[in-house]
C-alpha cells in the first residue's frame, strides 16, 4: 500500500482521495475551511456507486504534518498555481511522485519548473463532483480518470496505475498527455466556459438550446484544430479525432441533466475562475500556432471581465 498526501482537498481531492483510502491506502488530506468539520464528523462521500464514509481520516491543516509520501494527489484549482510548489514541496521525498488532477494547459510543466522532479503526471477526470456541506463531497456521475505522464514514460504510466488497483475508479492510460489535455479541453472549454457566458445556466441548458449547443461544437472544433496543430508542431504522431471527440462530449453531456460545472460555481459564488489555464493557455498557444480561434478568443476575453478576481 502507497502512502498519499491530497493537496486541494477540494470536490475532486476529496473524492479521489477517499477513493484510494477505502482501497486501503495510507491516504492524508491537507485541508483548511473543512478541517473542523472532517475533524468532528470525518469525510462522507454521497456517491452514485454508493455511500460511504472515512470517520476518522488523517487530515493537517499544514503540508508539514502530513511529511514525505510515495504519491501527492494535487486537486487545486489552477487559481491556486502560484501556492501547489509550496504547498507540496514538504511531501516530496527522493522517489515521490505527483498526480495533478486539475484542469488546463501546462500543468505538468510547471509544476516540473516549481518542483524541480520529472515524476509528474496528469489525471483527466471526467466526472460530475460537487461538494455539499462541509465534509460531504457529492458523486453524481461518471468519475474515469486519464492519466498521462510529463514525458509519456509507459513504464511510469503503469506505476501510476497500479495505484488504483482496487479503487473503486475507472482509470486508464494515455498514451500523449498533449493529446489528453487537449481532449479534456473539447469539454472544458465550451461547457465551463458558456455556463458563465450564457449567464449562469447548466450543462442540460446548453445541449438543450439548439444555438448553445451549436456554439459548444463550433468551440470544440476550435480545440481539436489547435490541439492537432500542437501535436504536429511537436512531431508526434498522435492526433484527436474531432469527430469521435465532440459526439463522445455531446453523449455523456446529454445525460448529465441540470450540472453546474466548477466554473460556474466558482463564478457564481464570487471566487476566481480558471480563465488562464482553461481558455488563455489554449488561445495563446493556437495564435503561436498559426490557428484561427475566434469563438475561443471571445469567450476567453468575456470570462476575463466577468472573472471575479478582476474586481
Amino acid at each position: 500500500m502507497a502512502s498519499v498526501a491530497v493537496i486541494g482537498a477540494g470536490a475532486v481531492g476529496s473524492y479521489y482521495g477517499a477513493r484510494l483510502a477505502q482501497a486501503g491506502h495510507d491516504v492524508r488530506f491537507l485541508l483548511r475551511r473543512d478541517y473542523d468539520a472532517v475533524a468532528e464528523g470525518g469525510l462522507r462521500i454521497e456517491s452514485h456507486h454508493g455511500a460511504f464514509a472515512l470517520d476518522r481520516p488523517a487530515i493537517a491543516r499544514d503540508p508539514a504534518e502530513i511529511g514525505p509520501v510515495d504519491w501527492v494527489l494535487c486537486g487545486l484549482k489552477t487559481t491556486s498555481m502560484e501556492a501547489a510548489p509550496r504547498l507540496i514541496r514538504p511531501c516530496l521525498g527522493p522517489e515521490t511522485r505527483v498526480l495533478a488532477v486539475m484542469n488546463g494547459l501546462g500543468i505538468e510543466e510547471r509544476l516540473a519548473r516549481a518542483l524541480g522532479t520529472d515524476r509528474i503526471f496528469g489525471g483527466l477526470a471526467f466526472t460530475c463532483i460537487n461538494r455539499g456541506k462541509p465534509g460531504v463531497i457529492h458523486h453524481y456521475e461518471y468519475g474515469q480518470v486519464s492519466i498521462a505522464h510529463l514525458h509519456d514514460d509507459p513504464a511510469e504510466l503503469q506505476r501510476a496505475l497500479a495505484l488504483w488497483d482496487g479503487a473503486t475508479v475507472e482509470f486508464s492510460v494515455a498514451s500523449s498527455i498533449i493529446r489528453a489535455r487537449w481532449e479534456k479541453l473539447c469539454w472544458n472549454v465550451p461547457f465551463n466556459g458558456l455556463t458563465v457566458a450564457a449567464g449562469g445556466v447548466t450543462t442540460e441548458a446548453i445541449v438543450t438550446d439548439p444555438a448553445l449547443r451549436a456554439e459548444a461544437s463550433a468551440l470544440m472544433e476550435e480545440v481539436v484544430a489547435a490541439g492537432n496543430a500542437e501535436l504536429a508542431a511537436r512531431d508526434s504522431a498522435e492526433r484527436i479525432d474531432g469527430d469521435e471527440v465532440i459526439t463522445r462530449m455531446f453523449t455523456l453531456t446529454d445525460v448529465m441533466g441540470p450540472y453546474r460545472p466548477s466554473t460556474l460555481i466558482d463564478f457564481v459564488e464570487g471566487r476566481a475562475i480558471e480563465v488562464d489555464a482553461i481558455f488563455a493557455e489554449p488561445a495563446r498557444r493556437a495564435r503561436a500556432l498559426g490557428v484561427p480561434t475566434p469563438r475561443l478568443d471571445q469567450l476567453t476575453a468575456l470570462l476575463a471581465r466577468l472573472d471575479p478576481a478582476r474586481v
